[in-house]
């Protein structure tokens, strides 16, 4: 007799699964506070964001699937990704955003020290950047008014007519070659 592996999972599996997915989705929801982070201390554009975006999602996916994977013998369910959304916003909702608004003062108050301690030297590199600025400016002003007075002759050539039937017979046509030899 052929031993068939089940192909089904008793209810008391699912709820195991639904679970597992839920705590999965708040693991999400630690990832992406990690990438919230990464956006505070570095700023970003729009394309940066989308990139990091698709990026997380193609992580998440590969999550899922590796889960389905493991935890559940190669088989997606939908309550899967139902528990993920669910695991993500509970996350979101009560350790997440005490964690986001803990961060946020974190960051502001270590931006406040940083300025604090580096005022001194933006003070100094201002007046040195005015000084430096005005040296070059004057540079510039003086290249500019000896580049005016060379004059560099250039030869004027004669504009190309495309209807060389007109050209020939020299109706509503100016001539010129005689108007640019002058």
């Amino acid at each position: 007799m052929k031993i068939v592996p089940e192909t089904f999972f008793s209810v008391s599996e699912e709820l195991r699964l639904f679970g597992l997915s839920c705590v999965m989705g708040s693991v999400i929801g630690v990832a992406s506070d990690v990438v919230r982070v990464i956006r505070m201390i570095l700023p970003h554009n729009k394309v940066l964001v989308a990139i990091e975006d698709v990026l997380f999602l193609f992580i998440y996916s590969m999550a899922l699937l590796v889960f389905a994977s493991v935890a559940a013998r190669g088989d997606l369910r939908m309550y899967f990704v139902i528990g993920n959304i669910l695991g993500f916003m509970m996350y979101c909702a009560t350790i997440g955003s005490i964690v986001t608004k803990t961060l946020r003062k974190l960051f502001l108050i270590i931006c406040t020290c940083l300025g604090m301690m580096f005022c001194p030297f933006k003070m100094f590199f201002a007046s040195l950047y005015k000084k430096v600025n005005v040296k070059f400016v004057r540079n510039l002003q003086i290249n500019v008014k000896l580049f005016k007075k060379i004059k560099i002759v250039l030869l004027k050539r004669p504009s190309m007519l495309y209807n060389k039937m007109e050209n020939k017979k020299r109706k509503n046509v100016k001539n010129v070659v005689k108007k640019n030899e002058t």
